[in-house]
C-alpha cells in the first residue's frame, strides 16, 4: 500500500559511520565540461565498493561476467561517502560514481527569493504536494535530450522511495503536473538529485518550498552535486571537496525530519 500520511514516513536517522567504506585513493581527474568543475569519475563496480564483477568460481562468468546491481543499499552507502551515480544516457546502461572536485550545495540559511519568485508564491494558482507522484516527477527530470537517469539509477530511486529515503516536492497547476525536485535523505543531509519545470517557475516554486521545509526538518545539508548560474542566482555556492565532506559528515551524524511541518500540523 502507498505511504499516504506524514506518519507513514520515516525520520531520517543519523547514519552510522562506521558502515561508509573508504573510497580509493587517487585516480585520474577529467574535464566534464559545460561549466562544470573537474571530477575524479570511479568505475562501478570496481572501485566502489571494490567487488570484482567476476567469480573465480564459476567458470561461465569469465566468458559473460555480470555487472552487480545497483541497489538502493549501495547508493546510500555511495552517497555517505562523498559520491554519487551517473550515466552518459537513459539508453546506455554502464554507471560510474562522480567525485567532484568541487561540490554544489544549497546553504539553507542563504536561499535567495527575488522579487518577482516572493510575488509569484503570493499570487498562488498552485499547490504544492509532497510524494503524489514520485515516479512522474523522475520520469519528467530524466526527460531531456541529455540525461544521466538510465533505467538502472531510476529504479534505484523508486527503490529508495519505497524505502522512505526518497522524496518528491511537486507544483501542481490545474490539475497537472507543472514543476518538481527530488533527492534523497541521509541523516540530516539532503541530496537533491534533478528538477523540472513544464510551466512558468514551477521548478523555482518547488525549490522554495523544499528549502523551508529543510529548514523546518533540521537538515544542515542540502547536497546540488553542481552549481550552475540559476542555482547560484538563487544563493548555490560550491565548496572545496574535503569542506564539502567535513560538512557531510556532520550531517550524516545527525537526525532530520523531512515531515516535520507537516506532523505539525
Amino acid at each position: 500500500m502507498p505511504k499516504t500520511s506524514a506518519e507513514d514516513w520515516p525520520v531520517s536517522s543519523a547514519y552510522p559511520p562506521e558502515t561508509i567504506p573508504a573510497l580509493p585513493e587517487g585516480g585520474p581527474v577529467v574535464e566534464l565540461g559545460a561549466g562544470l568543475p573537474p571530477a575524479r569519475l570511479l568505475r562501478f563496480p570496481h572501485d566502489f565498493p571494490g567487488k570484482s564483477a567476476i567469480s573465480l568460481s564459476m567458470a561461465h562468468d569469465m566468458f559473460a561476467p555480470a555487472r552487480p546491481a545497483l541497489t538502493p543499499e549501495l547508493m546510500i552507502r555511495a552517497y555517505a561517502a562523498g559520491i554519487f551515480p551517473m550515466s552518459d544516457g537513459a539508453e546506455d546502461d554502464s554507471i560510474f560514481w562522480v567525485d567532484p572536485q568541487r561540490r554544489g550545495v544549497f546553504p539553507l540559511d542563504r536561499f535567495h527569493v527575488s522579487r518577482s519568485l516572493s510575488r509569484r508564491i503570493r499570487q498562488g494558482g498552485f499547490e504544492i504536494a509532497i510524494n503524489r507522484d514520485f515516479g512522474a516527477v523522475v520520469a519528467a527530470c530524466a526527460d531531456r535530450p541529455e540525461t544521466w537517469i538510465n533505467a538502472d539509477i531510476h529504479n534505484t530511486y523508486m527503490a529508495l522511495h519505497a524505502m522512505g529515503r526518497a522524496h518528491s516536492v511537486e507544483v501542481w497547476m490545474e490539475g497537472l503536473l507543472a514543476g518538481g525536485v527530488f533527492g534523497v535523505t541521509l541523516g540530516a543531509a539532503f541530496f537533491g538529485e534533478s528538477m523540472f519545470s513544464r510551466r512558468t517557475d514551477g521548478s523555482k516554486l518547488a525549490l522554495a518550498h523544499l528549502i523551508e521545509r529543510l529548514r523546518g526538518g533540521g537538515f544542515q545539508l542540502f547536497d546540488t552535486q553542481f552549481t550552475t548560474s540559476h542555482l547560484e542566482s538563487l544563493g548555490a555556492v560550491e565548496l572545496p571537496r574535503a569542506e564539502y565532506r567535513r560538512q557531510l559528515q556532520l550531517a550524516l551524524a545527525s537526525e532530520a525530519d523531512f515531515f516535520a511541518m507537516d506532523r505539525a500540523g
